[in-house]
C-alpha cells in the first residue's frame, strides 16, 4: 500500500517534469532563433507548413502576370524566378524569412540582407539542380562523402562548388548581388501579401538606421497559440518513482498527474472515447506493475567510456574535437585560410558528434537520476494492442545500451535451469541468434570463450576488443557479468532480464486462422518428433526454380526474411531487396532477371508448403476490399483478449517538397481527407490482424504470469 508521502513525492516528480519539459521547449525554441533557424522551432514548422499551400498558388497566379509584362523587373521575374518551381521557392522563402525576423541580430532582419538571403538560397539550389543534371553519379558521391562533415547550407554548397570545380563539367555562373535581391524582395513580398506575418520597422542603431522585417500582431498571436499548444504536451517522461497508477474505462492511468495534463492516453493517437475489455486493462496494468532498478557494473563501465570519450555500439558519448590554436604569423594569406579551413572541419565534427551522442547524453542524464532506486515504467498502446513503455529512456525496448542498464528489482534464486538461460543470454547477444538452443548452451563450455567472459567481467575497460564487437555488445557485457558471478563468485540470484523471440509468428497465427494443419505443423504450432524449419523448406523447395549459377548459394538465410515478411504483406519489390541483401552477403551479385525469378521461386514455394496463410491473406484482401466499396469508413475487429482495433486509412492531399540544401518538408492541405484509402486499407490488414493477435496472445499470457515480465512485441523478457 502506498503513502500519502510516496504518492506527493511521485507527484512533486511529475511536476519537475512539466516543468523540466517547459524550460527544454523554451530552451530550444531560443537556441535556434539563436542560430538563426527558428523555421525549425516547433513555430516555425506549423507555420511554415500552414501556409505553403495557398503561397504556392499566389506564387503562381503572380508568375502568370509577369509574363505578360515587360522592364527590368519583369527581366528578372522571368529569368529566374518563372523557372524555378513555385514549391520550392515558397519553401524556401519562408524558411529564409523565419530564420531572419526572429534572429536576435538586427542586421539579420534589414530589408536588404533578408532579401538577400533568400535570393542566394534559391541560386543556391538552382546551382546544386545544375550539377545534379550534368554530373548525376558525382553529386550523388559528392554529397555521401563530404556532407556528413558539413554544418549549414552554406558551407556544403561551398563545399560541392569546390569539388565539382576541380571535374570537368562547365563551373556554375554566379548571379549577382543585385538579381538576387530583386529576386528575395519579389517572393517576400508575395509572402507578406498572402499572409499578412511581416511588417517593416525603422530600426536605429547610433547614428544609423535600418529597415528591418519584424512580426505583425498577427503572427505573434498565431506563434503564441501555437506554443501555447505545444507546452500543454510538453512534459518530459521518465520512469517513476512508484508503481503507475492503474487504467479503467473512466480513468486515466500511468502518471499520476495525466488526468490533468492529458499528455498520455491509454491507445496511442485515439480520440480516447474506445473502453476495452477487461483482460487488455488487466495485461497493461499487470505489467505496470513490474519494478526495475539499474545494473550496478553497466552503470560504473558507462561513467568511466563518457568521461574518457569512448564509443561502443549504441553508446556515443562526446567526443572533443578541439579547434587548432590560431597561429603566429596569422597575417599570411595562406596560414590564415589553412588554419579557418582546419577550425571549420573541426567546428564540424564537434557539432556532428554532439548530434551523435545526443541519446547517450540524455541516457545518462537518467542514469544518474534513477541510481541506487527503484523505478516502474508507465505503458500504453497502439491501436492494434501492442504495448509500449510511455518514456523514451531506461525501458526494456530501449537500445542495446538502454537494454543493459536494466535488471528486475525483484531477484529469483538461480536453478540449473535458470542458468541454462544465462548461457542463452550469453551466447545470444555475442552473435549466435540464428544458432539451435544446443549450440547456444554449448558456446560457454568452449575454453577459449570462457576465459573471454572472464576477461571481459574482470576489466571491461582494458579488454574493450573482446566485447566491442559482440552483436549486441553491452547486453553481452552485462549477460558475461551474470554468468561469471553466479558461475564462480557465490552468487544465488538473479535479476538480468532473458529475452527470448517468437519465430514464424505471422505464418503461425495464419496458419492457425486457417486451420492448416501441415502448416502448422512446419512453424511448431502442433507437435512433432523435432523442431521444423519453415524456412529451409521453403529454400529447398524453391531451389530448383532458380538460375542454375545460384543454387550452390541458396538456403534458408537467403529466402529468410523474405518468408518472414509476406506473411506481413510483403510485396515482390521488398522481397527483391532481401534476396539481394542475402546474395550480397555471401559475396554473390545478382541481375535483374534472376532476381525476378528468385522472387517468383520464393512465393511459388510458399504456396505449395504454407496454403492456408496464403489463402487468408487473400480472402483478407478481398473483403477488405469488398467492405470499402459497400460504404465502411473504418475496418474495426475486437481480439480473443477483448482489444478493440480500428482500423482508419484515409487518403490525404499532401505534396512532399524537397530541396537539395535545406531538406525536405511534407504540405497537408487544409480539409485533406479524400476518402477511403482503399490500397493501404488493402495493404495494412492483414499485417495488423497479425500484430494485433499476437499482442492479444501477450495479453493472455501475462496477465497469468506470476513473475516480472517485460515486452518488446512478441519478444517476452522474464528471469
Amino acid at each position: 500500500m502506498l503513502t500519502e508521502k510516496q504518492i506527493e513525492d511521485q507527484q512533486t516528480f511529475e511536476r519537475l517534469q512539466i516543468k523540466g519539459g517547459l524550460e527544454k521547449l523554451r530552451s530550444n525554441t531560443k537556441k535556434l532563433q539563436e542560430q538563426i533557424y527558428a523555421s525549425a522551432s516547433v513555430y516555425g514548422s506549423s507555420c511554415v507548413n500552414g501556409i505553403l499551400p495557398d503561397l504556392i498558388a499566389y506564387i503562381d497566379e503572380k508568375k502568370k502576370k509577369y509574363s505578360r509584362f515587360a522592364g527590368k523587373d519583369a527581366v528578372v521575374v522571368n529569368r529566374y524566378i518563372v523557372p524555378v518551381d513555385s514549391e520550392i521557392q515558397a519553401l524556401l522563402t519562408c524558411k529564409v524569412m523565419f530564420d531572419h525576423v526572429f534572429a536576435p541580430n538586427d542586421k539579420k532582419r534589414t530589408i536588404t540582407n533578408t532579401a538577400l538571403a533568400v535570393g542566394s538560397a534559391i541560386e543556391a539550389e538552382c546551382q546544386m539542380n545544375y550539377y545534379e543534371q550534368e554530373a548525376p553519379a558525382l553529386l550523388v558521391t559528392l554529397k555521401k562523402n563530404y556532407w556528413h562533415q558539413a554544418k549549414g547550407t552554406e558551407y556544403k554548397r561551398k563545399c560541392i562548388q569546390t569539388l565539382m570545380h576541380k571535374s570537368t563539367i562547365t563551373p556554375w555562373i554566379a548571379w549577382d548581388k543585385t538579381s538576387k535581391i530583386k529576386i528575395g524582395t519579389w517572393l517576400i513580398d508575395c509572402l507578406c501579401e498572402k499572409s499578412g506575418w511581416f511588417d517593416k520597422e525603422l530600426v536605429r542603431k547610433g547614428k544609423k538606421t535600418y529597415n528591418v522585417f519584424i512580426a505583425s500582431e498577427k503572427l505573434i498571436q498565431h506563434k503564441d497559440e501555437i506554443m501555447r499548444m505545444a507546452e500543454l504536451f510538453s512534459p518530459l517522461a521518465k520512469p517513476m518513482l512508484i508503481p503507475p497508477r492503474n487504467w479503467h474505462a473512466l480513468q486515466d492511468g500511468g502518471y499520476y498527474l495525466n488526468d490533468l495534463t492529458r499528455c498520455h492516453k491509454l491507445i496511442r493517437r485515439n480520440d480516447g472515447t474506445l473502453q476495452q475489455g477487461e483482460i487488455p486493462y488487466n495485461f497493461i496494468n499487470r505489467i505496470q506493475q513490474v519494478s526495475y532498478k539499474l545494473n550496478p557494473f553497466i552503470v560504473k563501465v558507462a561513467k568511466e567510456l563518457e568521461e574518457r570519450g569512448i564509443a561502443v555500439g549504441k553508446f556515443k558519448p562526446v567526443i572533443e574535437h578541439a579547434i587548432p590554436p590560431k597561429p603566429a604569423n596569422m597575417e599570411d594569406d595562406e596560414v590564415r585560410k589553412r588554419w579557418k579551413k582546419e577550425a571549420t572541419q573541426a567546428r564540424n565534427l564537434q557539432a556532428a558528434e554532439v548530434r551523435k551522442s545526443c541519446r547517450t547524453r540524455m541516457t545518462m542524464n537518467v542514469v544518474r537520476e534513477f541510481e541506487d532506486i527503484p523505478f516502474w515504467i508507465p505503458w500504453s498502446f497502439d491501436y492494434r494492442g501492442r504495448a509500449y513503455p510511455i518514456p523514451a529512456f531506461l525501458t526494456p525496448q530501449d537500445t542495446d545500451f538502454g537494454k543493459s542498464l536494466l535488471l528486475f528489482n525483484e531477484g529469483a534464486k538461480i536453478t540449473a535451469k535458470g542458468m541454462e538461460w544465462i548461457k542463452f543470454q550469453l551466447a545470444t547477444t555475442y552473435g549466435l541468434d540464428k544458432a539451435t538452443m544446443q549450440e547456444r548452451l554449448d558456446w560457454i563450455e568452449n575454453g577459449e570463450n570462457r576465459e573471454l567472459v572472464h576477461r571481459v567481467w574482470s576489466d571491461p575497460i582494458g579488454n574493450i576488443a573482446d566485447w566491442e564487437n559482440a552483436d549486441e555488445p553491452w547486453q553481452f557485457l552485462a549477460a558475461c557479468v551474470e554468468w561469471y558471478e553466479l558461475h564462480y563468485e557465490h552468487r544465488y540470484h538473479t535479476h538480468l532480464p532473458v529475452a527470448t523471440d517468437a519465430t514464424c509468428s505471422g505464418l503461425q497465427i495464419l496458419a492457425g486462422l486457417a486451420k492448416d494443419k501441415s502448416t502448422a505443423k512446419i512453424v511448431n504450432v502442433v507437435g512433432s518428433h523435432k523442431p521444423q524449419d519453415a524456412y529451409k523448406l521453403i529454400a529447398e523447395t524453391s531451389v530448383d526454380h532458380i538460375p542454375e549459377r545460384l543454387r550452390p548459394y541458396w538456403d534458408r538465410k537467403v529466402t529468410k526474411r523474405c518468408v518472414m515478411t509476406i506473411p506481413y504483406n510483403a510485396k515482390p519489390f521488398s522481397n527483391r531487396s532481401y534476396i539481394r541483401d542475402a546474395f550480397q552477403e555471401k559475396g554473390i551479385s545478382i541481375d535483374k532477371e534472376e532476381l525476378t525469378a528468385c522472387v517468383k521461386a520464393v512465393r511459388e514455394a510458399m504456396n505449395i508448403i504454407v496454403p492456408g496463410p496464403m489463402q487468408v491473406m487473400k480472402w483478407i484482401e478481398k473483403e477488405v476490399s469488398n467492405a470499402i466499396r459497400n460504404g465502411q469508413n473504418e475496418i474495426k475487429w475486437t481480439t480473443p483478449s477483448g482489444f478493440k482495433v480500428v482500423q482508419r486509412l484515409m487518403k490525404t492531399n499532401t505534396t512532399v517538397i524537397k530541396t537539395q540544401l535545406m531538406g525536405r518538408c511534407m504540405i497537408h492541405v487544409a480539409g485533406a481527407e479524400t476518402g477511403v484509402d482503399l490500397k493501404h486499407h488493402k495493404n495494412a490488414t492483414a499485417p495488423n490482424l497479425i500484430h494485433s493477435l499476437d499482442a492479444s496472445l501477450l495479453h493472455f499470457a501475462a496477465t497469468e504470469f506470476d513473475k516480472p515480465i517485460a515486452l518488446i512485441h512478441d519478444s517476452v523478457l522474464c528471469r
